[in-house]
């Protein structure tokens, strides 16, 4: 049975088809792009003023607070991820590598997929980590010995079309009690739900699916998958043009974190153990 039935959004039937299961958003115009060197190094510089070498220190600092949220939930649960002496971790879109590479120092036995031949050669080279230069989609489900510990894609699963595949292949490769970590744009947020002509005028168009706390709460559960920690990662009040927006910025920040209403969100769902 397919995860995802789609049918025309009530409100904006131009833009988005809406999942009648899930609430996930497949945007219309969406289109194909390359993902090579010079797309991973204009794409980066254009959103942030640096480029992706330059803003390794706080991709650094992210990846360990990451980690830190990852060993914290499994204290939590169960002491530690699993018995055995090293805990894996595969990142699907890897770049260059500095999330694998702190996970390592962290203990983890790491593994990345990444289409930038560049991100690719560095990863390997510089930091010696094993990188496979390959499509997601073109690793089946079933293809890998083991099952991972923990499963980590950061602002890629939107990016791509065939929605079954990934899905599917992000709970096989997750093994039962381990985890899954995302990082995506999220249609419940100031943009979207405030001013939908801004955020349609600004929308990347190579984003196939929009996602949001809701319907990322009904696929996960479909998928045998509890959500256990979700939190905008950023917080943008002034986008708000709603009466959040006139909320104090301290009392705004409280919301946003209580209902993880923010432009972009990240995401740890445990995979329940049968």
């Amino acid at each position: 049975m397919s995860l995802f039935e789609f049918s025309p959004h009530k409100e904006f039937p131009e833009h988005y088809e809406e999942c009648q299961r899930t609430g996930v958003l497949r945007y219309l115009p969406a289109k194909h792009r390359e993902y090579g060197d010079s797309y991973f190094m204009e794409e980066y510089k254009s959103q942030y003023k640096k480029s992706y070498y330059e803003d390794e220190p706080n991709l650094r600092v992210m990846a360990k607070r990451r980690l830190g949220n990852l060993k914290k939930l499994a204290e939590d649960k169960t002491k530690e991820l699993t018995s055995s002496p090293k805990k894996s971790l595969l990142e699907i879109g890897s770049a260059a590598g500095f999330f694998l590479d702190e996970a390592r120092t962290a203990g983890y036995q790491t593994k990345g997929l990444e289409l930038s031949p560049k991100e690719v050669e560095y990863a390997k080279s510089t930091l010696g980590l094993d990188v496979e230069k390959t499509s997601v989609l073109s690793v089946g489900e079933g293809d890998w010995k083991e099952e991972f510990d923990v499963v980590s894609a950061f602002f890629v699963i939107e990016h791509i079309e065939e929605i079954e595949g990934i899905w599917k292949r992000l709970a096989a490769w997750t093994r039962p009690g381990g985890y899954l970590y995302l990082a995506v744009p999220s249609s419940f947020g100031p943009s979207f739900q405030t001013n939908p002509k801004e955020w349609f005028s600004t929308h990347p168009s190579d984003h196939f699916f929009d996602y949001s706390v809701h319907s990322l709460k009904k696929l996960l559960s479909i998928l045998g998958f509890g959500l256990n920690y979700v939190r905008p990662m950023s917080y943008h009040s002034y986008r708000d043009l709603g009466l959040l927006g006139k909320l104090p910025e301290w009392l705004y920040r409280l919301y946003a974190n209580q209902f993880a209403y923010g432009d972009t969100i990240e995401l740890i769902a445990r995979k329940f153990k049968h």
